[in-house]
């Protein structure tokens, strides 16, 4: 009797796994395409001046705020629509930026791609990995997004020594912290996550590239 009462405990569990797989599976599939977006997106604005692309910037950003509103509210297809949309405006942002490196020094582009590949890799593992519930990070992590916007800004009026690489070096471990934090999320998320974590993930990896290109490009 003991026996036959337990024996159902077991599919439960593999339940879940295949679960966890499936939502992972959604949104690292999410997540690349929104990358292809990107790209295509950079390729669009290759030629658009940089004014013009700070207002597909922050296009990028009303769609970071109506994927979050539309998945609050379970539109699953607007919001997977708007996470695309947020990809290819943010692609044909910094267009012009990706077209003037592919132009001048390609070399710091594939150097770029390749550790940002090794980074978010490394740390989205960890995070992914870990069984420990970092959802206590949030708070912290926050306020040192907007630590490091506020030194960005600083950063134009004020001539800082090393001012550029002390940004990058800090962005890099803020949006590193982001990717570990993400990838937790990830491991606890159920499907009506899945876009706002890809989401979450895909600026990860965009503001990391980011950051190794300025990094790079900047050291020659």
């Amino acid at each position: 009797m003991s026996t036959y009462r337990e024996a159902p405990l077991a599919p439960p569990a593999a339940i879940s796994r295949d679960r966890s797989r499936a939502v992972f599976g959604q949104v690292m599939g999410l997540v690349a395409i929104t990358v292809d977006f990107t790209a295509g997106g950079a390729y669009i604005g290759r030629n658009l001046t940089g004014g013009t692309g700070i207002l597909f910037l922050l296009g990028g950003f009303a769609c970071i705020i109506g994927l979050n509103i539309a998945a609050a509210r379970e539109h699953e297809q607007l919001a997977i629509a708007l996470l695309f949309g947020l990809g290819l405006l943010l692609g044909i942002g910094v267009g012009p930026v990706l077209a003037r490196y592919a132009s001048t020094d390609p070399a710091a582009l594939w150097q770029a791609s390749g550790a940002t590949a090794l980074f978010v890799g490394a740390l989205g593992s960890y995070g992914y990995a870990t069984r420990r519930d970092l959802s206590s990070w949030a708070r912290t992590l926050f306020w040192a997004l907007l630590a490091l916007i506020l030194f960005g800004i600083v950063g134009l009026f004020v001539a800082i020594p090393g001012g550029n690489v002390i940004y990058c070096a800090i962005g890099l471990v803020v949006f590193g912290a982001y990717t570990i934090f993400d990838f937790n999320r990830l491991r606890r998320a159920d499907k009506q996550m899945a876009v706002p974590i890809a989401a979450g993930i895909f600026l990860d990896i965009f503001n990391i590239f980011l950051f190794m290109l300025r990094l790079l490009g900047n050291s020659r």
